[in-house]
């Protein structure tokens, strides 16, 4: 949690916060006028440390004007419980400030978390999110799985039966599989279709890619088995 302590100036000058600001919104950075609500911080945070880190600056409107907040500490409570509370496990971050004259941009940068998934608390539920282009979106069942096997210190077993066959076979006809498309093939439930190909995602043998209003799906990787 935060404390009274302020945060430090940042080393990063109002023109170079101006170039930044420039560049616009993508995988590692996020503009918000002000905290409107925790959950949706939480949200933008959660994202960048499932994914590769990134930066929040509060008190910068999406068409790039920088208008600055009163104060940090208008914004301390919120950028608080939506970091310490709402996220689990707590995010790893630090706040910067940069003056705009009267006004100051609270500077937020997040790191990769070394336990993902993170996942944000609502209405006694949790959702893991991750970043995709300019975008923090909820992530799927499959990569949220992905995410978890990747901080497992055992590791995956291969084996080339029956379903992987098939899974082959249609993947050299088809190019891409989803996992209900994989569930008919093999005619299993969707759980455990999604558990193989998962599972052959975290070896190398399959990619997982996000179909922008489709569902997830699969395609060889370019490694040779």
């Amino acid at each position: 949690m935060f404390g009274l302590t302020p945060p430090p100036t940042s080393k990063m000058s109002l023109g170079d916060l101006k170039r930044l600001v420039k560049t616009g919104e993508g995988t590692y950075l996020e503009f918000k006028k002000t905290i409107s609500s925790p959950d949706k911080i939480a949200r933008e945070a959660c994202a960048f440390a499932n994914t590769s880190g990134g930066m929040l600056l509060i008190g910068v409107n999406d068409d790039k004007s920088i208008i600055g907040v009163p104060s940090f500490y208008e914004e301390q409570y919120l950028l608080a419980e939506a970091m310490s509370i709402l996220c689990e496990p707590e995010i790893n971050h630090t706040v910067e400030i940069v003056e705009t004259g009267k006004r100051e941009v609270v500077i937020v940068k997040i790191e990769e978390s070394e336990k993902k998934p993170v996942f944000v608390k609502h209405n006694g539920k949790k959702y893991a999110y991750i970043r995709e282009h300019d975008k923090s979106v909820r992530a799927s069942r499959e990569k949220t799985e992905l995410m978890k096997i990747g901080n497992r210190k055992e590791g995956i077993t291969f084996q080339y039966g029956p379903n992987e066959q098939k899974l082959f076979r249609f993947l050299n006809e088809y190019d891409k599989i989803t996992v209900d498309e994989f569930s008919n093939l093999i005619a299993k439930n969707k759980r455990t279709s999604a558990r193989i190909l998962v599972n052959l995602t975290s070896i190398g043998v399959l990619k997982l890619f996000s179909g922008k209003e489709s569902p997830d799906y699969f395609m060889l990787s370019n490694q040779t088995f």
